[in-house]
């Protein structure tokens, strides 16, 4: 297995940059995804790594060797794409294996490996099936299995569970997680526009945007620490609220003046150069809460809709000082709220993010 190393990479058609000054190194036996909005070049990067588009600019290592115009085949990965790409006239061993006979592997060797990744992957019972007698979850694992006989440096997934319905997904995810955790000196590279499977499955997060990365770090540290607007907004479903405000005055932590009038604190440091700036904050829904036991309230909350999920009450409230006019707040429980009723809603000064200029001042 081995460590990976971007250094500078970028990615041109022409005129276009796609990816520019991407620096990110991966240890082994980390698991790293990458997400971002379409477009963002999370799926160019990947097939970079691969071998299958070419880098445009600075350097890829694997295992501390220069890949940049090494072959695909000879870079150590192996790739799991959407589709399962499977011979359909073989059965799930023969699919399995046939990297290996193409490598001129002996009998003895390909079995072990195909018997060791079906062991892994609770394929053993299926390998004499052919692919069409298989679900769709069950046909993800055998694309993942024949990339896991070929023990590569590095498994790359480009969003492998995107093809399958809701239930399977989650099933899937779930058995990936439990495949990593049995290969805990592997490292992959997992791309996914899904925040559940980013927020559940990495060890560590690459957000990508605008041909860049916004931010790198553990799941849980994008969500209670985002860098910036961008991360706070695309981390986190539903999305961060964000109002307009003013720096009343700095310290240890930032009192706000709001577009009321009314003043909070947020448990955030900021300079003294900042007082009177124009500022953002930043509440995430399931922060938001209606104001009880002599909490002060700052919001006053309309409901326009309710949404009762059981588990949880998400309510949404139309608000001109928001950036798209909308406020959302996620209530746990069922919240008898109906459309038209005014909430007093409030949030812990350590919930509340402030950015100035796009940037969280944690980061200032």
């Amino acid at each position: 297995m081995a460590d990976l190393k971007l250094a500078g990479v970028a990615k041109s058609y022409g005129a276009v940059e796609v990816l520019r000054n991407i620096d990110l190194e991966i240890d082994q036996g980390e698991l790293v995804v990458f997400v971002g909005p379409s477009g963002c070049g999370k799926s160019t990067l990947l097939r970079m790594i691969a071998g299958l588009e070419q880098i445009s600019g600075g350097t890829l290592e694997i295992g501390g060797q220069i890949m940049n115009d090494v072959p695909p085949a000879q870079r150590g990965i192996a790739m799991v794409f959407q589709s399962y790409a499977l011979y359909p006239h073989m059965t799930v061993r023969d699919n399995m294996s046939f990297s290996l006979q193409l490598a001129g592997k002996s009998k003895e060797e390909i079995s072990q490996a195909v018997e060791e990744a079906a062991r892994k992957l609770q394929l053993t019972e299926y390998l004499d099936r052919l692919p069409k007698a298989l679900s769709g979850g069950q046909r993800q694992r055998v694309a993942i299995g024949r990339a896991i006989v070929r023990d590569p440096k590095v498994y790359l997934f480009d969003e492998p569970l995107s093809n399958l319905d809701a239930a399977l997904r989650v099933a899937t995810r779930i058995e990936i997680a439990q495949l990593k955790a049995s290969m805990p000196e592997s490292t992959m590279i997992y791309v996914t526009h899904d925040q559940v499977e980013a927020m559940t499955l990495a060890d560590r997060i690459v957000v990508l945007a605008g041909g860049g990365i916004a931010q790198v770090g553990a799941p849980l540290d994008l969500y209670e620490r985002p860098a910036n607007t961008f991360v706070a907004q695309f981390i986190g479903s539903p999305a961060m609220n964000l109002f307009e405000a003013e720096v009343a005055a700095t310290g240890p932590q930032t009192r706000l003046r709001l577009a009321t009038g009314a003043e909070i604190l947020a448990d955030v440091p900021s300079g003294e150069a900042l007082a009177g700036a124009k500022v953002q904050y930043g509440i995430r829904p399931e922060d938001l809460v209606i104001a009880e036991n002599g909490a002060m309230p700052f919001i006053d909350f309309r409901v326009d809709l309710v949404e009762k999920l059981g588990d949880t009450t998400v309510l949404y409230s139309h608000d001109p000082s928001q950036n798209d006019g909308q406020m959302i707040a996620k209530q746990p429980g069922i919240v008898h709220a109906e459309p038209g009723r005014v909430l007093q809603m409030t949030a812990a000064p350590q919930k509340i993010h402030v950015f100035h200029k796009g940037v969280s001042l944690r980061y200032l």
